[in-house]
């Protein structure tokens, strides 16, 4: 009988806590100060042994609003919403889409990162996503501003922006453009609808292709290693030497012949693309190459180019 009158009252004195606790108390639950105390009050029990100034505070919706408006370092913005992760706040929502055009790069990738955790604000008809692809695909907007659309597009991770990014990559006339939409594809883990990736291998500007490579080794479905190969004859010896680059991560064993014919300074002048075709033939792992590259080990008149042939020796 005495332990459940114990019960009984340990379970009154539970619930004499809770109804006195803050959280419970009628509040005005939209204040900044509410907002705060909901969003750091598990924190406060977790880390109570801890001195509190030691610990983020979290942003409020007035720092959000008042950050995005400009005046600020970089890097107090990227604080203000890395700590607004989780605070709700719709009118915040206009005022960080403007950052998604800022100068800096840093800004406009946590600006959207900001943005894509948003439940409502964001994705609806006339928000900010499809106001950001209207400006991808609206030729009157400058290139810069096309650009970081392209930009937050790719950072919103949603596959609903791939067929914009790889329209720009074929069809937009400015090449910074261009690569911006490569990186977006990148990011969503696509080589496009048409394969549009593709298409980026074989455009006339340099940093297209550089883009392109980057991005062809870190979407899991690309497999064009043939159109990467034909850069092997490109004019820029850096293209070639990303190219290289890219058929060794690809593991690609149907490109040994011609990354080989790399290895010979009469087929290929620059001393730094032969040794990245060694490093390739290494990568790969295909013995019927031993024989050109125990050559270049052994006659190449540029010792770095040497010294990948042998570590590449090892590998084969």
């Amino acid at each position: 009988m005495k332990q459940h009158r114990s019960l009984i009252r340990a379970a009154f004195t539970c619930l004499a806590v809770l109804a006195s606790s803050p959280l419970s108390q009628a509040e005005d639950t939209n204040s900044d100060a509410s907002i705060v105390a909901r969003n750091t009050a598990g924190r406060a029990t977790v880390y109570q042994q801890m001195d509190q100034a030691s610990l983020e505070t979290l942003t409020t919706p007035d720092r959000l609003r008042n950050v995005a408006k400009g005046g600020f370092a970089p890097t107090e913005i990227w604080r203000a919403l890395e700590h607004g992760e989780k605070v709700e706040c719709l009118d915040c929502i206009p005022a960080v889409s403007k950052l998604l055009y800022d100068d800096n790069a840093k800004t406009r990738e946590i600006s959207a990162w900001w943005l894509r955790r948003r439940i409502f604000g964001v994705f609806g008809p006339g928000q900010v996503y499809s106001r950001t692809v209207a400006t991808l695909d609206d030729p009157s907007k400058s290139e810069k501003q096309r650009a970081y659309a392209a930009e937050a597009l790719g950072e919103f991770l949603t596959s609903a922006g791939t067929p914009h990014v790889a329209q720009a990559i074929v069809a937009d006339p400015s090449p910074l453009v261009r690569v911006s939409a490569v990186h977006a594809l990148q990011r969503l883990n696509s080589a496009g609808p048409n394969g549009e990736l593709s298409v980026a291998l074989a455009d006339p500007n340099e940093q297209v292709k550089i883009a392109a490579l980057h991005a062809s080794t870190r979407i899991n479905a690309f497999n064009d290693v043939a159109t990467i190969t034909m850069l092997l004859g490109d004019a820029s010896s850096t293209v070639r030497t990303r190219a290289l680059e890219a058929l060794g991560t690809l593991k690609a064993a149907d490109s040994v012949v011609g990354i080989a014919a790399k290895l010979s300074p009469a087929n290929e002048p620059v001393p730094s693309v032969r040794a990245a075709a060694a490093t390739a033939l290494g990568e790969i792992g295909d013995a019927a190459v031993r024989q050109a590259v125990q050559d270049a080990r052994d006659n190449d008149p540029d010792h770095f180019v040497r010294d990948a042939a042998a570590v590449a020796l090892r590998q084969l």
